[in-house]
């Protein structure tokens, strides 16, 4: 009796608690790559719970069943040199389980890396994401604009996210798009996401990088591809330009506030070089990406 209401209790206890609980994140996707990862993780807890649930029902069973109090004072147990069927679920199962696991995380693992599957038919929108102390930078080489601490992104329409820091490596992460990447400063690291529909989000740094490590977030807005255009235009027709010395201030450790530029800073300060293998350099020895874009507008002619 004692046991149950302790049961009883611990249950109230836990659905109080969890009552006034907002939704996780990583749990509500709004993307085909987080929607993968939400499903996985749903799964690792269903079927670690079931283990739990089963082996404490085993556990309580034998505690029941082989209590000191229901044996005979003269009792001996007989001795057992070991029982195959034993070992073979102990190992087993756990065997099993772990193959099970590896397999579904190599196959969502070349899910998520890969643009999604849904919009595989549309041309992915190129977003340089770098970080810097302690702040995030989002240049749109398309669109010829720049934002700081915020991003606007197309909804039904892939991203294609470069991913490099003008600093220590941080972690670009929107938990409700998918799963976090690293970004450093000698490498450009790809990571491939879609919104399925409109809505703001948040995301954020998820690698430790000093002191302005907590306040390293950034808004994210999805919305449709008629608004996103009418975004940029409105940023075209009133945005100041971004210019070398104001990037430089940019750049210095400390906070900002959201910010909107026209122009972007890659022709003057251009990412990792390594990512760039055979692009052609301007005089200083950067990677010329006016003459990228010229070399590709004359080869889609």
């Amino acid at each position: 009796m004692k046991v149950k209401s302790a049961l009883l209790m611990l249950v109230f206890t836990i659905a109080t608690v969890l009552t006034g609980c907002e939704p996780l994140m990583v749990l509500d996707p709004k993307g085909p790559q987080a929607e993968r990862q939400a499903h996985d993780i749903l799964l690792s807890i269903g079927i670690m719970s079931f283990i739990v649930i089963v082996v404490f029902a085993i556990l309580i069973y034998v505690l029941i069943k082989y209590r000191a109090s229901k044996a005979s004072p003269d009792y001996e147990p007989p001795h057992i040199e070991g029982n195959k069927w034993v070992e073979l679920i102990c190992v087993g199962i756990p065997i099993i389980i772990v193959t099970y696991f590896s397999i579904v995380s190599v196959q969502s693992n070349y899910i998520v890396e890969a643009k999604p599957q849904a919009y595989a038919d549309k041309e992915p929108l190129v977003i340089y994401a770098s970080s810097s102390d302690w702040k995030w930078h989002f240049s749109y080489p398309e669109q010829n604009i720049e934002t700081v601490n915020y991003l606007y992104i197309p909804t039904d329409r892939p991203i294609e996210f470069k991913l490099y820091s003008y600093g220590p490596i941080t972690s670009f992460w929107i938990p409700q798009l998918g799963g976090q990447k690293y970004a450093m400063s000698d490498m450009i690291t790809t990571l491939h996401l879609a919104a399925d529909e409109p809505g703001e989000m948040m995301g954020r740094n998820a690698n430790f990088s000093g002191k302005g490590f907590a306040e390293n977030m950034f808004n994210v807005t999805a919305m449709s591809e008629k608004d996103f255009d009418k975004w940029v235009k409105d940023v075209k027709k009133t945005a100041k330009p971004l210019t070398e010395k104001k990037f430089d201030e940019l750049l210095k450790p400390g906070h900002l506030g959201q910010m909107t530029f026209t122009g972007t800073h890659l022709g003057f300060n251009p990412p990792p070089d390594e990512h760039h293998m055979g692009a052609p350099k301007n005089k200083e020895g950067h990677t010329d990406h006016s003459q990228m874009d010229m070399n590709m507008d004359m080869s889609n002619q």
